[in-house]
């Protein structure tokens, strides 16, 4: 199985490729996007680091990997996706790999689900939005058996959308760190959902 193409109400998820790396660039140009993650802006070499990363877990399991989204009109209310990803403006990155890191287990059948979106796409519903086509494509399209999330306590936003897509908390725990972060203090926590609570809520 391929990546596919995903749609939303308002967004075409494209399967990330190397003819998106300057839109990566932009994306991590930003401080504020990547506050709870680096705490400021990369260099393109790093981001490039990144890129490659990123398509060779897209290999790792069939079906899963990244997305970059893109909008009409900037996906506002009552927009559609365009047709194709030159028809629409770029709002975010959308992450679906294999669970990997030493604080994630070493299982296929369990995905990573994250998001990264344009900070003048923010409060708009895209991360959940995308998210939940994620999920769906998870369970009913590659099968996994799991789907975690991962971020900073603090970060309120990003558990926000993971709550609003259905995902538990599970525990907090306490990274080691080179560089921490402001709020590092307070841990990471981890959401996640199984195939079976993902069915149950969609039938309620």
């Amino acid at each position: 199985m391929s990546q596919p193409v995903l749609r939303t109400a308002r967004l075409l998820l494209v399967p990330l490729a190397d003819r998106h790396l300057d839109l990566e660039v932009e994306l991590d140009s930003d401080p504020e996007v990547l506050r709870y993650l680096f705490g400021r802006a990369r260099s393109r070499d790093e981001v490039v680091a990144s890129h490659e990363r990123r398509l060779a877990l897209a290999d790792k399991v069939d079906g899963l990997g990244y997305w970059m989204a893109f909008g009409t009109d900037g996906a506002a209310p009552g927009s559609t996706p365009p047709a194709a990803e030159d028809d629409g403006e770029f709002v975010g990155l959308l992450m679906l790999p294999p669970a990997h890191g030493p604080d994630q287990p070493d299982d296929p059948t369990v995905a990573d689900l994250g998001y990264r979106i344009l900070r003048r796409h923010w409060r708009k519903g895209l991360a959940s939005e995308a998210s939940r086509e994620l999920l769906r494509h998870a369970f009913d399209t590659v099968g996994q058996r799991r789907v975690v999330a991962q971020t900073m306590t603090v970060n309120t936003g990003s558990r926000r959308v993971m709550e609003s897509v259905g995902l538990r908390y599970v525990r907090t725990f306490f990274p080691s760190w080179d560089d921490p972060l402001p709020g590092t203090e307070q841990g990471e926590v981890e959401y996640a959902i199984t195939r079976e609570e993902w069915q149950a809520a969609r039938h309620r």
